[in-house]
């Protein structure tokens, strides 16, 4: 596309959103092809976006700090503007004499049409105007199978995607960024007025232990991984109590690492994994474009189930289930664990995510969407996608789902995964002293067992909510009630 040379000497606005970083940023490589660049990021209030959940505010905060310090570094600072980016990216072009606005493509469907109308309006006031990728390796829209439809089965998806997804080499960060003479003129907001932390009471504190926001702390966090923990994390990454995971999932959702830089990255290290380990990572990585690339091509991914036939699902309301569940007090410790390390840490193992919701939805009968909201707010990684797909696919009702009957029991998948009680220890202290034979049911310990650890049940922990087989049995018969109807 040719432009005239003078559009060129105008400034160019990069909107930041889900991409807050300076490198593999396409949105702001292009701007820089101007004679200065006005960063900014807007903080949207109104409309139909899902707001963010309390842990991805916290991120937030954190993350544009690094980000705006990363750009006032390079020569231009972050412009925060609280509102709507209708009103103010034209107010903006106004006041800073803009020729372009450049950003990077959003695939939340909330945001989609009203990305596609802001730029059909500016580019009708003569702006140039361009939105990149970036946050995916594919284009959700435009990835189909033989039939024409989109994907709704992992394995061949992957299968269709993995030979194209190294085709576009990750770009450097600018190194120098030109802001506008008139830069005092322009008004931004501070980030500390928009409280996005926590204050009453201050719950971040093991967010702040466990965690490094921003672009730094990524590139940090995937060198970290390549070097210490990718090596048998095929085999690894199932253990809750070990460190085998690469913990970067936070990073993409607020796009402070993009998946190329991280498959660019993942090559330097083929001398030192196994095949197993690297293919194994691939297949992460590509289950997150799978979850795009679901939510991309149905919309109401959060809200229905993709299946039908579980809309007739009997599902129950119990609050008292549901607080104990929240709050890690189910009885059965490696459920609990689970609950606990995300409460404290923002973020779950994903074998535990799977033992948890699966515990929600079948021991429990209580709706999955009623989970997939608590991980809304209380993941630092919550994405749309991810969030939606993953407790769809354990709850039976999602695409490529795991087979409704497959119920997993806490205390065989605390034993097979929490074999030495690490885990459950770290995040249930009250049971530390209990021996590795009965850490996952601490119920048949004998009393002696008990009391040596200092154990009471019912009192410094409580029995089970529900038992497994009760539970299990009443899941089977509301499934075979659906099946029925159907």
């Amino acid at each position: 596309m040719e432009h005239h040379t003078s559009l060129f000497q105008a400034p160019a606005i990069v909107w930041f959103r889900n991409d807050l970083r300076t490198a593999d940023n396409e949105a702001l490589v292009a701007a820089c092809q101007h004679s200065a660049v006005v960063p900014v990021y807007i903080r949207q209030t109104g409309g139909k976006a899902r707001a963010l959940g309390g842990a991805r505010n916290w991120w937030l905060h954190k993350s544009l700090a690094s980000l705006s310090n990363d750009l006032g570094r390079l020569g231009a600072p972050l412009i925060l503007l609280s509102g709507d980016p209708t009103d103010l990216i034209p107010e903006l072009v106004k006041s800073t004499g803009a020729s372009a606005v450049y950003w990077n493509r959003r695939y939340d469907p909330q945001h989609l049409e009203a990305d596609s109308n802001l730029k059909t309006a500016l580019q009708a006031q003569g702006l140039i105007v361009e939105s990149f990728a970036g946050q995916l390796l594919h284009e959700p829209k435009k990835l189909r199978a033989g039939s024409g439809s989109y994907y709704k089965v992992y394995s061949p998806f992957w299968r269709a995607l993995e030979p194209d997804i190294e085709n576009r080499p990750p770009l450097d960060a600018p190194e120098q960024l030109i802001f506008l003479d008139c830069a005092s003129d322009l008004t931004t907001e501070s980030l500390d007025d928009w409280d996005l932390l926590p204050t009453t009471p201050d719950w971040s504190g093991g967010l702040n232990d466990t965690w490094t926001p921003g672009e730094t702390g990524a590139h940090e966090r995937l060198a970290d991984f390549l070097e210490e923990r990718m090596q048998g994390y095929a085999d690894r990454r199932d253990i809750p109590g070990v460190d085998a995971t690469s913990g970067l999932s936070p990073h993409l959702a607020s796009g402070e690492i993009t998946p190329a830089q991280i498959l660019e990255a993942l090559k330097t290290t083929e001398n030192d994994a196994a095949p197993d380990d690297r293919s194994k990572f691939r297949k992460e990585v590509g289950w997150r474009e799978f979850a795009w690339h679901l939510l991309c091509n149905e919309p109401s991914l959060a809200e229905k189930n993709h299946n039908p036939k579980f809309d007739a699902f009997p599902w129950r309301d119990n609050s008292k289930a549901l607080t104990a569940w929240q709050k890690g007090l189910t009885g059965y410790p490696i459920v609990d664990a689970g609950m606990r390390q995300l409460w404290q840490t923002g973020w779950l193992h994903n074998r535990v995510r799977m033992i948890v919701a699966s515990f929600l939805t079948k021991h429990l009968l209580i709706d999955w969407r009623t989970g997939e909201d608590w991980f809304w707010d209380t993941l630092v990684d919550a994405d749309p996608a991810s969030n939606a797909a993953s407790w769809q696919w354990v709850a039976g009702s999602g695409a490529d789902a795991a087979p409704y009957f497959r119920i997993f029991n806490p205390v065989l998948q605390g034993l097979k995964f929490d074999s030495d009680g690490d885990y459950v220890r770290r995040f249930v202290p009250e049971l530390a002293g209990i021996p590795n034979k009965y850490i996952h049911k601490p119920w048949d310990a004998p009393g002696k067992v008990l009391d040596a650890a200092g154990v009471r049940l019912g009192d410094t922990y409580p029995h089970p909510i529900v038992d497994h087989q009760l539970a299990r049995d009443r899941a089977l018969a509301a499934y075979q009630e659906i099946k029925e109807a159907a």
